[in-house]
């Protein structure tokens, strides 16, 4: 059945809607956190009245919950591997982190947000705070799947290994430059983060024998 042109023209109303929405609930949800993030103050910032907030979403957990989901799917893009076989790791690890630098500048919303959930216990947990457990496990698996690819001669306990210490690095960083602000350059501390879970690899790869990874 075609779509008529009201039906395709309400659509894309609301995909704008529910873009204004996201938006708004990511900025003010990441300068006051879950907790004094409301229904009213998104709408005061989107410009639109509750109910279209409601039309979207069920309730605010649900809100938050997609905006982590949809940051997420921006920053996973980053977690892909550049260049080819042909060009040195170290470069490849490099290039990836600067990616990952350059997405978190871009959209720190994830992370911000999903940090905050994580550390703070709530006697019932928000449904936003399991979606950024189970994004960020996926974010690890591709991570560990792409260092995988870098070393195929490690085992899986080093691959692992490297991919918690390269997550955990991560989280440091940004945790830097968010109580720092325009005093931290993310950007050369990624390059150097990239160097350091370079030569872990090396040093774990081959049963803990010092091999090059070319």
């Amino acid at each position: 059945m075609t779509e008529s042109r009201s039906e395709r023209k309400r659509r894309a109303n609301g995909e704008e809607s529910r873009r204004r929405i996201l938006d708004a609930a990511a900025e003010v949800a990441g300068v006051r956190g879950y907790d004094g993030t409301s229904i009213a103050l998104v709408s005061e910032k989107c410009g639109l009245p509750a109910s279209s907030i409601y039309w979207h979403f069920k309730n605010k957990d649900d809100l938050i919950a997609a905006v982590i989901e949809r940051s997420f799917d921006i920053w996973a893009d980053a977690l892909t591997l550049p260049g080819d076989d042909t060009d040195p790791a170290r470069e490849r690890v490099t290039a990836l982190a600067g990616q990952v630098a350059k997405t978190l500048l871009d959209s720190p919303d994830f992370l911000r947000l999903g940090l905050m959930l994580t550390l703070e216990r709530r006697p019932e947990e928000p449904s936003a705070r399991r979606m950024f457990l189970q994004v960020r496990d996926v974010a690890r698996a591709r991570l560990a799947a792409v260092l995988a690819m870098l070393a195929p001669d490690a085992d899986r306990d080093a691959i692992d290994l490297v991919a918690t210490y390269a997550i955990a690095g991560a989280d440091g960083l940004f945790i830097a430059k968010e109580i720092g602000g325009d005093s931290v350059d993310l950007r050369p501390l990624f390059d150097l983060h990239a160097r350091a879970l370079h030569d872990a690899l090396t040093r774990l790869t081959a049963g803990g024998q010092a091999t090059e990874i070319s």
